[in-house]
């Protein structure tokens, strides 16, 4: 099999693909997104009007908010990101399943008792509460057997209070999928109808640690973000992924095959915006991410975060670039070419014109763009945003 490599002028925002895209997204391009957190999810939602393919590899290796109490419990990868992504993804229409959907998105109340939250689960359980009676069957039955498998695995000292429902069903379907985190995932898929492809990065089960530039060793994501704990004494110097949370024990992780495959099937990569350490350079970490992406031609881009990030206190844009090459490099090769792993960085039009410049001299050109509107401030527009990444399909 022989490939070419053609390239063309681009008009942003394209018109013509962009009418294309929305009279039919269910042809929509194959655009593929290293991210995580939430910062993607509003983009997400308004993808799909685009297009029915994208795929997104999300990172499982977060140890904060609702995911940890989890991880705790049984030992699993974060899921919390993988569910609020299939959410963002769920098909909207009546001909997906609202019913579902709001089981997925719903929480327990945070100030209630926890024998009242226990006996709300017993009767989801046991398809008497109304958001579990609403659902049809087939699927209702297999909502109360994952449920059920979360009840009767979980510590008496499980707290239930803000736990979201959809994370405990996938927490229920991976200790009933021989702890396999796909199957869970790609059957949540099916039931909320998920118009695009989600899953981990990674199927290990591991935690996110740095080492910062004055020598001290943090492990857990939720100790790097500032979000649930005060912001980092000194800059990361490495990221890099542990077995667990008590000991210094770096450990490498696998790129599966599945996931090699969205690459090179891709029509363009996204590195996407959120927090920089975390949310990006923890999907570049496993063993064969960078070899992935040197191998494939299409083009790739990175839309940088707005506002202020804990994670790069003291980084401007370059840095953030050269940080970003220089981890797709640790599994490319040293010597592998820019072109081959970063075209173009989209950035908003407010973005000082020096640090644009420092950016171009490394050969990678900066598109700036009206990306943000009043009614989006601080963060990007979502439509413009979409636009701009189909455009260049």
């Amino acid at each position: 099999m022989s490939e070419v490599t053609i390239t063309r002028a681009v008009r942003m925002p394209d018109p013509f693909r962009i009418e294309r895209f929305l009279s039919n997204p269910k042809l929509g391009p194959r655009l593929l997104f290293f991210s995580g957190g939430s910062a993607l999810n509003g983009v997400a939602q308004y993808l799909k009007k685009y297009t029915h393919n994208s795929f997104h590899l999300v990172t499982p290796f977060d140890s904060g908010g609702s995911s940890q109490g989890l991880r705790v419990a049984f030992n699993m990868p974060a899921i919390g990101d993988l569910r609020s992504r299939m959410m963002a993804l769920a098909d909207e229409t009546v001909l997906g399943h609202p019913d579902v959907f709001r089981l997925f998105t719903h929480r327990f109340s945070k100030e209630a008792e926890q024998a009242d939250l226990s006996r709300q689960l017993e009767t989801m359980i046991a398809g008497t509460h109304p958001l579990v009676a609403a659902i049809e069957q087939p699927m209702r039955m297999l909502i109360q057997n994952q449920l059920g498998m979360f009840h009767a695995a979980r510590p008496k000292s499980f707290d239930l209070r803000g736990a979201s429902i959809g994370n405990l069903i996938m927490a229920g379907g991976y200790l009933n999928q021989n702890q396999q985190l796909e199957p869970i995932v790609l059957l949540v898929s099916k039931l909320v109808g998920v118009q695009g492809t989600v899953g981990p990065v990674s199927d290990d089960n591991l935690h996110l640690a740095a080492e910062l530039e004055n020598g001290e060793v943090v492990i857990g994501q939720h100790l790097l973000t500032a979000k649930e704990h005060p912001p980092l004494a000194s800059p990361i110097k490495e990221l890099f992924l542990n077995r667990g949370l008590a000991d210094h024990e770096p450990v490498r992780a696998r790129f599966p095959e599945r996931n090699r495959t969205f690459v090179q099937s891709a029509d363009l990569i996204c590195y996407a915006p959120g927090s920089f350490y975390s949310s990006l350079i923890a999907n570049l970490l496993p063993e064969g991410v960078g070899q992935s992406i040197a191998s494939c031609t299409v083009p790739k881009v990175y839309v940088p975060s707005l506002g202020h990030d804990p994670e790069t206190a003291g980084m401007d844009l370059l840095g953030q670039v050269e940080t970003l090459l220089g981890y797709l490099r640790r599994d490319a090769g040293e010597a592998c070419p820019t072109e081959k792993l970063l075209n173009l960085v989209v950035a908003d039009e407010d973005t000082p014109d020096e640090l644009a410049e420092k950016v171009r001299s490394l050969g990678i050109p900066v598109l700036k763009l009206g990306l943000i509107t009043p009614t989006s401030a601080p963060y990007y527009d979502p439509e413009p945003l979409c636009e701009a990444l189909v455009s260049l399909v």
